[in-house]
């Protein structure tokens, strides 16, 4: 096991882990910038370390002063949290000739599955169902001609990236070229590679996930889904599992499909396929993201299995102490992202200090946070700053207490999402989990 283990984020992620790691007796050492340095994640850490600037660029994403510090810290391990560095091919071959562990999977695996068309692709050959498209990337004409035979709608998607980053739909041929070029010089601007590809547009549509874990034995277990269909420009507001849309048949089905994603790379460690499920129940690979979850908060509270110290455990070669037959879940659960901005006003992001702070508690409510009262929320990064997640032995019994947490959940000083995520959850199509992605497109007020 890791003696001790840098973090390489910050926020609520980087708290999360800094308590996981205390729990396992293993010593953390955090970094932050300078608009970080009274985060909470700098001083609940053992050790702390100021690497640069502002800016992500200058600071959260300078590789090199991260592994500097670890290797003078002497720290065995980095973690990456989500998002920042987690998916970063690069990074994770930099830490590997460093000697020190990369606490995800191989670099190799996260350049597979980060190339989006070359992730199909490996899903096709695993028979995997994927969505009609394009067999890869594609010029503008070749995209074109590729669009027509699918048939319009088509999505023009970005090979890196993530984040909902580099997509355009395109309803018909006219809108297509201006598309094109939209969404090929946003992902070139994000992620340094212009390169799309060609995806039938499926609506309506479930955005359903498939928790993943895999150790170096072979073992490879899934945790069940979650329901990640309420989304904002392909950012997800709420989560929950399990999904009520899903018969066992299906839900069954999509777990083994799953499993034959991870073996088909060689999968190690935590990660979650992504999978759009259409009204008739057909469902079609996505993407995998090689990393920790945003909403991983939801499989730990139905399934009682700590993703994160197990994600630690896997990583320093410790086999798991469970199978597939001990995974049970247990009741209903769901998560809120509570992000700093005004939905009123175009979901403008909100910067300034916490004068009021009170987080809801009771049997089966977790809020994870980095907020504090006085601490000032930065404009430099993420709008999210905490997620509430309540657990309840039904669904209907998890909506009531995540309102009333809502309800109880007082932050002043910001502006933030609270009135919207109540409006969605009072939804009938919410309510009754008919749900899907285009719910907050055609408004929910």
């Amino acid at each position: 096991m890791f003696h001790k283990i840098l973090i390489a984020n910050r926020g609520e992620i980087a708290v999360r882990i800094i308590r996981a790691c205390k729990e396992m007796g293993i010593a953390t050492v955090a970094v932050y910038s300078l608009a970080d340095r009274d985060a909470l994640h700098a001083s609940l850490s053992d050790e702390s370390y100021c690497i640069g600037g502002n800016k992500v660029s200058e600071s959260y994403l300078n590789m090199s002063a991260i592994l500097t510090i670890a290797q003078a810290t002497g720290a065995g391990a980095i973690h990456p949290g989500y998002g920042l560095l987690s998916e970063n091919a690069k990074f994770a071959s930099l830490c590997e000739k460093c000697n020190i562990k990369f606490i995800g999977p191989s670099a190799e695996v996260i350049s597979k599955m980060g190339d989006k068309d070359q992730a199909r692709r490996i899903m096709k050959n695993a028979d995997v169902p994927v969505i009609q498209g394009s067999d890869g990337v594609a010029s503008n004409d070749e995209a074109f001609k590729i669009a027509k035979k699918t048939g319009f709608p088509v999505l023009i998607k970005a090979r890196s990236g993530g984040g909902g980053k580099g997509i355009r739909r395109v309803d018909k041929e006219a809108d297509f070229e201006k598309a094109f070029l939209i969404a090929s010089n946003e992902a070139q601007a994000a992620f340094s590679d212009g390169a799309v590809y060609i995806e039938k547009f499926l609506h309506p549509v479930k955005h359903i996930e498939m928790q993943l874990i895999c150790d170096d034995f072979g073992n490879v277990v899934t945790l069940g889904e979650r329901d990640c269909s309420v989304q904002r420009n392909n950012q997800k507001q709420i989560e929950e599992s399990p999904s009520i849309f899903l018969d066992e048949k299906i839900r069954q089905q999509m777990s083994k499909d799953a499993v034959k994603a991870a073996k088909a790379v060689d999968y190690r460690g935590v990660g979650t396929i992504e999978f759009l499920v259409d009204s008739q129940g057909n469902y079609y690979f996505m993407e995998m993201n090689t990393r920790l979850q945003v909403e991983h908060p939801v499989t730990e509270m139905v399934t009682g299995i700590d993703l994160v110290k197990w994600q630690i455990r896997t990583s320093a070669g410790i086999s798991l102490a469970f199978s597939q037959n001990d995974v049970k879940v247990f009741g209903h659960a769901i998560e809120c992202r509570i992000n700093a901005e005004n939905p009123d006003k175009n979901f403008m992001p909100s910067a300034g200090r916490v004068t009021l702070l009170h987080i809801p508690g009771g049997p089966s409510v977790r809020f994870d946070t980095a907020l504090f009262q006085d601490y000032f929320v930065p404009p430099f990064y993420d709008s999210m700053i905490g997620k509430l997640i309540v657990h309840a032995a039904t669904r209907e019994e998890a909506i009531r207490k995540m309102k009333a947490s809502l309800c109880e959940l007082v932050i002043e000083g910001i502006d933030y999402n609270k009135d919207l995520l109540m409006d969605i959850l009072s939804n009938s199509e919410f309510e009754d989990g008919t749900y899907t992605t285009d719910l907050l497109s055609r408004g929910v007020r």
